[in-house]
This record gives structure tokens, sequence and C-alpha cells, in this order.
């Protein structure tokens, strides 16, 4: 499988609070703070990302020979995370009930060697816990903030996952539109969790989704309502009929709840109607 080559980018500002004004793939910027290695004596303690005994046989499970891993990034989350903001406090002790198991179950909708884009990857869930889970993944963390983004890129180069993760900052319309100095993304498999309601994602994620390939949305308990409302949406959008599916049956309880969408025609983006031409041949609007 290929390795991601590690483009050149500009460094990434960890405060700044908007999108990126020309999306690129993040490297890691010298400034930016770390707060595990660091000694803040307020820091959060690392120890509430601990592996509760009832759900290690869930974690052997799905982690496999790299849950030492997996635990790193726990700690991770609940060490750095907390101090950006991108964890609640009250979170940490469900890291893993709550976020790494009921991401990585994921993992089974996806196929062996796939390639995958992360939509709104946040802290990187789920996108970088199905890149601990399956090595064989290529993975690409999509994320126009900032903040996020800096923490991303610290991750992946402190997890040792660099072959095979990596992070543009950008939105999902921009990642897929592609610009002068970088292809279009695209992808076999794209994810995305708690991000928007299913119309709105599909026309964010669709486009990113290779002829043939999916969209996995890890949703809630209002999955089949949003089915039911969007799937006309989903269609117009060049998607199939979405589906619902239960991951991690009888690995974790509840299991996660995922809908599902091929891809299945190409829809061309609207263009920009021309103005219309008055009778005397100018163009409306024009002096």
């Amino acid at each position: 499988m290929p390795a991601f080559s590690g483009e050149p980018a500009a460094d990434v500002a960890p405060a700044a609070p908007a999108a990126a004004a020309d999306p690129v793939f993040a490297e890691p910027s010298a400034d930016a703070p770390s707060l595990v290695d660091g000694g803040d004596a307020g820091a959060p303690d690392p120890a509430t990302a601990t592996l509760q005994p009832e759900l290690a046989e869930a974690a052997r499970a799905l982690f496999g020979d790299r849950l030492e891993l997996a635990a790193a990034y726990a700690e991770l989350l609940a060490t750095d995370g907390v101090v950006r903001g991108l964890i609640g406090p009250r979170e940490t002790p469900r890291l893993w009930e709550r976020h790494l198991l009921n991401c990585a179950v994921v993992a089974e909708r996806i196929p062996e060697g796939a390639s995958v884009i992360d939509v709104g990857s946040g802290a990187g869930l789920p996108g970088l816990v199905l890149a601990i889970a399956r090595p064989d993944l290529t993975v690409t963390l999509v994320e126009p903030l900032a903040r996020r983004t800096a923490f991303l890129i610290e991750a992946v180069q402190r997890l040792g996952v660099t072959r095979d993760v990596r992070v543009f900052r950008g939105r999902a319309e921009e990642a897929a539109a592609g610009s002068r100095d970088r292809e279009p993304l695209s992808a076999d498999i794209v994810t995305a969790r708690a991000v928007a309601p299913l119309d709105r994602l599909a026309s964010w994620c669709l486009p990113l989704v290779a002829p043939g390939g999916r969209l996995v949305a890890l949703k809630g308990a209002s999955a089949a309502d949003e089915i039911t409302e969007h799937t006309e949406a989903v269609i117009r959008l060049g998607g199939g009929t979405p589906e619902l599916h239960r991951c991690g049956e009888g690995v974790i309880d509840p299991p996660a709840t995922v809908v599902e969408v091929v891809r299945e025609r190409v829809v061309n983006p609207r263009r920009p109607k021309k103005p219309k031409r008055s009778r005397g041949g100018r163009r409306r609007g024009d002096r």
C-alpha cells in the first residue's frame, strides 16, 4: 500500500479561530503547545482515560496488538484534548466506552486496504481511531479549524502513524474541489460522526466518495427518522437509498448505529447562471 508522501504545507497556528483561507495538508507547528509532556500543574489527570476492566475484552478484540497505541491516544484525548476544548472534562471517564470503542466497531463496514476520508474529524473521531485499529487503511482527516488541526497533526506524529494518516485543513467542499496546486480528494470510504443531518452530510461527503464507494456516517437514535426524511435528497445528490446498520453487536452494548450511502452517480455541481441579456443585447446589470 502506498504511503502518504507528507506534502509540504504552511504551519498551522493553533490559536486561529476560523477555517484556513487556503486549504492545505497540514504539518506540525513548532509553536504548538504540548501539555502531555509539559507539566502544567492544572492539566487533567491522564489516569481518567484508563481502560475499565469490563471493557478490556472488547478493546482487545477491536484493537488487537495495537491496544497500547489506542491507550496512548486515549491519554492524549484526556489531557491535550480536554485542555484545548476538543473533549469535555466529563467525557474522560467514558472515553473508551463512548468514543474509542464506539468508533472502532465501524471498521467492520470498511473493506481491507481501503482509503478513508474522515470529514469534520475534530479530535480524530472516528478517523484516527480507525487508523489505529486498522493499519491496512490509509486515512485523511479533514478538519477546517486550526486548533483542532494542530491537535490532530501532533497526535498523528506522536502516535507514529504518519505513514498512513495525513491531515487536511479545510472544509469538505474544498477538499473535493481541488485547486491549481492540488488534485481533488476522493476515497473508497468517507466517514463522519455527529457532523450534520443526513441531507447536508451527503451534499458535503458524497463528492469525496469514489464512484461505487460509500459514505459511512455514525448516527444516534434519530438515524431511522433521518433516513425517512432525507432519502429523496440523498438520491438527488447521486447516492443510493441509505441503509441502517448496527456495528459491534456482541462486542459493545449498545452497538453503534451507522447509516451507509453508496455513491451510485456523479452529480455535477450547479454552475452559476450567466446574467440574462436584455433586448438591446446588453446583459442586465451592465453599465
